[in-house]
């Protein structure tokens, strides 16, 4: 039987990779030690597949076309932007657990979209180069959830399509040792006026709320509020929503936060943990 044994909130930033001198020393060291650190709780826990929660900006389907939730189950590789400056490869899918939480949200009220060559964008290939590519033999499970462009995937909707994932691992009868990534956010405005802002202060909110694992009062909070207190960047939480639905009970453990204006985000580092 398959295990879910850890999860991780990260950001996907990805100037992280397309700037990575831009700001201070300090502030870059901690936002790379922080994945370093990841890596290697990962390493001691034995993980052989990664599920990355991540989300559209655009680039991977484009305005044509807006899934809600979709998987990819054949071959995947990344990442799509050459100006992030990372080498274009093949990325080891888990396609057998992918195909079977697909399988499994199809009879169970989740009408995951499907992608047989999936061409990831930073918001899976970032955390793929900084907490999956450094640990061997790692396969990862991509699934892309609407939180990045209108019309954004109700949060109550994220939630539930993590915890159909997890009922569809616990169903699985493989012998995976299963980390969950959730990335994105958590304060930034990609694109608009305010384009650089980092709300400290509501970034500091998100993590509290989910260092008592109270997923209820993310849930709860409307688009409008996200978009006026963290930006349209800020509906990324719900990708944390997604995950911590993976993890249903679990709490975070904050391993790092830090607010980066040359990265135009505040980037807030995780680990979650059983109660």
């Amino acid at each position: 039987m398959s295990q879910i044994i850890s999860g991780f909130l990260m950001p996907h930033d990805p100037l992280i990779a397309a700037m990575p001198d831009a700001p201070p020393v300090e502030k870059r060291d901690s936002c790379m030690n922080a994945y370093k650190d990841i890596v290697e709780r990962v390493k001691e826990q034995n993980i052989d597949t990664v599920i990355i929660i991540g989300d559209d900006h655009y680039t991977v389907n484009g305005p044509y076309c807006v899934p809600q939730a979709m998987i990819g189950i054949g071959d995947v590789e990344g990442p799509k932007e050459p100006w992030l400056g990372i080498p274009r490869e093949k990325i080891a899918n888990n396609e057998s657990l992918a195909k079977h939480i697909m399988d499994y949200g199809h009879t169970h009220q989740v009408d995951w979209a499907a992608s047989k060559t999936l061409i990831v964008d930073h918001s899976i290939a970032i955390p793929v180069e900084y907490a999956v590519k450094p640990i061997k033999d790692l396969k990862i499970v991509p699934i892309y959830i609407n939180s990045g462009v209108e019309p954004f995937i109700n949060s109550k909707r994220a939630y539930e399509i993590g915890l159909s994932i997890k009922a569809a691992i616990n169903s699985w009868s493989g012998n995976e040792r299963i980390a969950v990534y959730g990335t994105g956010g958590i304060s930034h405005w990609p694109g608009m006026a305010q384009m650089g802002s980092v709300n400290e202060a509501w970034d500091r909110k998100i993590i509290d709320l989910i260092c008592k694992g109270n997923v209820d009062e993310l849930i709860a909070m409307s688009d409008e509020e996200i978009l006026r207190e963290g930006g349209n960047g800020g509906l990324e939480i719900k990708n944390f929503i997604c995950a911590m639905g993976i993890l249903d009970g679990w709490t975070g453990e904050e391993i790092a936060y830090e607010a980066v204006p040359e990265w135009v985000t505040g980037c807030g580092y995780l680990e979650m943990k059983i109660k």
